[in-house]
């Protein structure tokens, strides 16, 4: 594995070299000292594996194409923005539109999120993104989603509590969300479906989770189809009576 300090650094010159290295085939990086660099691993392409010991910037891996990004610990706004495939694995928190318009990839956090994560998700053909928050979302999960999966565990919730907040899935059009634990209507968009997942989905839960726990070394709890909720759009137009043509 190949180091490279970052402490001090501005994050051009930061993300200029990783670039260098990368495109070079040196494809097992290690970044020490990351304090709030933007844009580290944008639009890498190909296969390989960056650890990050510290706090990056906002869009980190955006544009993706391949990569494995690890984090020790959070991150800022914007994780995976516009990602196209591979692995962003976070071991803390994350803030705000993670996610953003990912087209496909997987996007792992332990702790919790924070507002309009997964807005304007979409899939196309083989490319299907999936998000799990280990932790719990703030407000407009899922906003104007078009595809792929969300799975949220609440873990670390208070018992009774929900584990996400208000205006989940509005203007939701496309895909699907978990939810394990208490979901109320109330806290959902206008034209969203409520549920229990069925058995196909908890089989399809079960994969990515194993996948999950085992990225980031959690052991998790048992869980049943009847602990979570599905999420989903009921009309491809929610707003479509609120707009004039």
């Amino acid at each position: 594995m190949t180091s490279i300090q970052c402490k001090g650094r501005h994050y051009r010159e930061v993300n200029a070299q990783i670039e260098e290295m990368w495109n070079k085939g040196i494809r097992n990086l290690f970044l020490q000292g990351v304090n709030g660099q933007r844009y580290i691993g944008r639009a890498l392409s190909g296969e390989g594996r960056i650890e990050i010991d510290g706090v990056p910037g906002d869009d980190l891996g955006m544009f993706m194409d391949g990569a494995t990004l690890l984090i020790h610990g959070n991150a800022q706004d914007g994780v995976g923005n516009t990602m196209n495939s591979g692995k962003i694995i976070v071991g803390g928190d994350i803030r705000d539109i993670a996610g953003y318009a990912m087209r496909g990839g997987k996007l792992w956090v332990k702790g919790n999120v924070g507002y309009r994560v997964g807005i304007h998700m979409k899939s196309y053909l083989n490319d299907y993104p999936v998000i799990i928050v280990g932790g719990s979302s703030q407000d407009f999960l899922g906003e104007y989603m078009a595809g792929g999966l969300i799975i949220v565990l609440g873990l670390g919730c208070e018992q009774g509590d929900s584990p996400v907040g208000k205006f989940i899935a509005s203007g939701m059009h496309g895909g699907k969300m978990f939810i394990l634990g208490r979901f109320l209507p109330e806290q959902a968009g206008p034209g969203i479906g409520i549920e229990r997942p069925t058995p196909e989905d908890y089989a399809e839960i079960s994969l990515y989770l194993s996948e999950y726990s085992r990225d980031l070394g959690l052991e998790l709890p048992e869980t049943r189809l009847d602990d979570f909720v599905k999420v989903y759009p009921t009309t491809t137009r929610p707003y479509g009576r609120v707009y004039a043509y």
